[in-house]
């Protein structure tokens, strides 16, 4: 196959840049490759399911001037892990950010402690937590070799506020944060790693468990109690992850939240006293 790290291609200033995104066909994954596409990096989606959107979002990457190719794996599994890398290198010579989207859920009442059992939590932390350790496993050597190398994690509000959609979720977000400070220091100097925390995201989620009319609900109820009034846009996202994987050289082991004010609560308003 083709080597395509030294093609000369030069879109933005990161021409030969390969960026590796886990979960990358679809909702954030989805807006995270085309994001990094438009800053010129060469693309590489893993997908677990929904091969069509993956295919279709090779493509609009390669609109955007780049090389992007998909490839299947379940990140919970370590040889499959090794060989989405391998691939990526075999295609494009290298790895520069590593993005780990990809993870699942299962939706309960957090109020019933009995609706999860420990396959279920297991089954989590296969895809949310020890997904993300195979693949920095598997690409860490080829990020120390990068002069700006990167891994982006994907963890969420529920880590610090105790909500989500189950508490094997929950759980497994708060483990990523403590992967990525780890991560952090082990793969230091040669490679960053931080985490984004988004809030609600304006993506279907949801739906399959909630329905359309409870999801247009939760939106407004989200976007109400949050301190900017609104929910992110899953592109708003895919910008927290630009940032931390290109331009913020000098930032690692660091938890972003992306949430719309969320955490903060709505905001505060007042008259003025004469």
């Amino acid at each position: 196959m083709k080597n395509f790290r030294n093609d000369g291609m030069n879109v933005t200033g990161n021409d030969n840049k390969v960026a590796l995104i886990t979960g990358g066909a679809t909702g954030i994954g989805a807006c995270c490759s085309r994001a990094m596409a438009q800053r010129g990096y060469n693309i590489v989606i893993n997908y677990f399911d929904y091969p069509e959107q993956a295919e279709k979002v090779v493509s609009e990457c390669e609109n955007l001037g780049v090389r992007a190719i998909a490839v299947y794996g379940d990140v919970s599994a370590d040889q499959e892990c090794r060989n989405v890398v391998a691939r990526a290198v075999e295609t494009f010579g290298g790895i520069d950010a590593l993005i780990c989207c990809a993870a699942t859920t299962q939706f309960t009442q957090l109020t019933d402690l009995e609706n999860q059992n420990s396959e279920d939590f297991l089954r989590i932390y296969g895809v949310n937590v020890i997904g993300i350790y195979q693949m920095a496993r598997a690409s860490a050597p080829y990020l120390k070799k990068s002069n700006n190398g990167a891994i982006v994690n994907f963890s969420s509000i529920a880590s610090q506020n105790g909500s989500g959609s189950s508490l094997g979720y929950i759980a497994s977000k708060g483990a990523v944060n403590s992967l990525s400070f780890a991560l952090a220091k082990m793969l230091a100097p040669n490679v960053r790693v931080n985490c984004v925390l988004p809030g609600f995201v304006n993506t279907n989620w949801f739906l399959d468990y909630v329905g359309q009319e409870r999801l247009d609900q939760i939106k407004g109820e989200f976007a109400q109690n949050s301190a900017l009034q609104d929910i992110c846009e899953p592109e708003e996202i895919a910008q927290a992850v630009v940032f931390l994987a290109i331009d913020a050289t000098k930032t690692t082991g660091q938890l972003l939240l992306s949430d719309a004010g969320s955490t903060l609560g709505p905001s505060i308003e007042y008259s003025p006293t004469n």
